[in-house]
């Protein structure tokens, strides 16, 4: 093919990411495939960007191939989309969702080399060498060149290195800006959404001019005022002549072309008259302060994120074990239940509470809402439904007790979708309450689909509320689903369709003759067939029942 290179011999794939890094891979196989399933050998899972399974690239004897997977977003090869497999050379680049590929050959270094010489004999010429050390020059500022203001930034410099506290980080550039100009008294104050907060003062009473405000945080710009008395923008300002304020600085506390803040620097009573070298000096003073307070801010967000991570991991943890490690035994029903969180927590709940007379209950519910707040809900109802539903005869009663409780001990925008059903496996009867629940489906060995519908309203919205109960006959072959609405309101992310109670429906019909632990298997791969990967927009529960004889 024209434009690939004979010689082309790659050893290496590099990968790019958003966040400007590289990934160098050897490329000690034959094949590689790209997508954010787990099963990929290059698995981008975070990338919304690529299907499940994306591309691959192949090697066919010397040359390099790439072919799209029926990707959703698609393959593109020097930004063309490519439709079937397409031979690759050394200047092409491939792109799948947010990444950037390209092969490397890996050449002997040429233009970056370093080499190093043995020196030439030693030569009696007068030598123009000069030496120094950092630790010579921090320990006797008096051999600094430069005068003050070098001195100044090279103090800065040394104290601002340090890791400290936000609010002694503000403290410590506010000393030294006003040690470095000589002023009398300065303030730091920073941009939080549309006002500015003072972080840190030496001294009192601070009347500044909106015109300098605006200056500095809008157009970025450094002020200078040696004395306001003659300054036809200040001489007739009360509020500056009040304060007998005669030199300022202003300047803005800049990182690239953002201003996060700014330092404003006075001398009243004429103690200091203000230089042009100050006022550069603490411009460059205030962009390095401001690279250190964002540094610092970020590190103490991620420091956050740290701990909110670890904390999230525990509580998924506990929460796991809130849920049945297995399901129980019954004799002449094969049981099985599943839970998945769509983030680290979720607000779905399911259980199985046997009873000594052989019966077995089994109960799925939704918490409005997600992560920690649905999950905390969540505890609390798995911790009342063990202890009120310890006797099961009274099963209306029992829901209403429960809504009731609820009510009373939840905030008031938050409700339960809440579905029980006590199974008799001597009768095969089930007796149920909906409390505004998704039905549940109970697929007959004919095919039939029946909805088990009605009980009463949602939990937590009114504590007189009443509810009822009903009941089904669980015959053998047939098929009875407990479910969230994390399964039927699962979508594409480019088409406005569900997955919705008649494709389940048809997949409970198909599958009836399968496990319990099977059917919900195969439904989570019909669910992620159908969203094609997409990551799932809500929690995903399923409880199976299946009378097997």
């Amino acid at each position: 093919m024209a434009g690939v290179a004979s010689q082309f011999n790659p050893r290496e794939l590099l990968i790019h990411t958003p966040d400007g890094k590289t990934r160098t891979l050897p490329l000690e196989r034959d094949r590689y495939t790209l997508g954010r399933s787990s099963a990929s050998e290059l698995c981008y899972a975070d990338d919304a960007g690529l299907s499940r399974q994306h591309m691959v690239l192949e090697k066919n004897g010397d040359t390099w191939t790439v072919q799209d997977l029926n990707s959703k977003n698609g393959t593109f090869v020097n930004g063309v989309r490519i439709e079937a497999a397409r031979p690759l050379g050394p200047s092409d680049r491939i792109t799948a969702g947010h990444l950037t590929l390209e092969f490397a050959e890996k050449l002997a270094p040429a233009a970056n080399t370093v080499i190093f010489v043995e020196p030439n004999a030693p030569s009696t010429a007068v030598s123009t060498t000069v030496a120094t050390s950092l630790e010579g020059l921090l320990s006797d500022e008096k051999k600094i060149e430069g005068g003050a203001a070098m001195k100044a930034l090279i103090r800065a410099g040394r104290e601002l290195a340090g890791n400290m506290p936000l609010d002694d980080l503000f403290k410590l550039i506010m000393d030294l800006s006003i040690d470095a100009v000589g002023a009398a008294r300065g303030v730091l104050m920073t941009v939080e959404g549309d006002d500015l907060v003072v972080r840190a003062a030496r001294g009192e009473g601070f009347r500044i001019s909106r015109m300098v405000r605006d200056r500095v945080i809008n157009e970025k710009t450094s002020l200078l005022v040696r004395d306001a008395r003659l300054d036809q923008a200040f001489a007739e300002r009360m509020s500056i002549v009040q304060q007998q304020i005669r030199s300022m600085l202003a300047v803005p506390l800049q990182t690239d072309d953002r201003v996060i803040g700014l330092i404003y620097l006075d001398s009243p009573h004429f103690v200091h008259e203000f230089t042009r070298d100050d006022l550069n000096l603490l411009t460059v003073m205030a962009n390095v302060a401001a690279i250190r307070i964002e540094h610092t801010r970020l590190a103490e967000v991620e420091q956050a994120e740290r701990l909110l991570a670890k904390d999230l991991a525990q509580a998924a943890e506990i929460q796991s074990r809130l849920l049945p490690a297995n399901a129980p035994e019954v004799p002449g029903v094969d049981l099985a239940g599943y839970n998945a969180a769509c983030r680290t927590v979720g607000g779905d709940y399911y259980d199985f509470l046997s009873y000594p007379d052989g019966r077995v209950a089994l109960i799925v519910a939704d918490v409005s809402g997600k992560g920690m707040p649905a999950a905390l809900l969540m505890s609390s109802l798995q911790a009342r439904v063990q202890v009120l539903f310890d006797d099961p005869t009274e099963l209306a009663a029992l829901v209403t007790r429960l809504n009731r409780i609820i009510v009373t001990n939840s905030p008031t925008n938050r409700f339960i979708s809440f579905f029980i059903g006590v199974l008799d496996p001597h009768s095969d009867q089930i007796t149920y309450v909906n409390a505004g629940h998704n039905p549940p489906l109970l697929v007959h060995h004919n095919g039939t689909v029946e909805k088990l519908e009605g009980g009463g309203l949602l939990l937590g919205i009114l504590a007189t509320a009443q509810y009822e109960q009903r009941t089904c006959q669980l015959e053998q072959g047939d098929v009875v689903v407990l479910y969230s609405d994390g399964v039927t309101e699962a979508s594409r992310v480019d088409v406005d369709e569900e997955f919705g109670e008649d494709r389940l429906a048809a997949t409970l019909a198909e599958l009836s003759r399968d496990s319990a632990k099977s059917i919900i298997e195969s439904i989570n791969q019909r669910v992620q067939e159908f969203t094609n990967g997409a990551p799932p927009a809500d929690d995903i529960t399923l409880v199976v029942a299946r009378r097997v004889g």
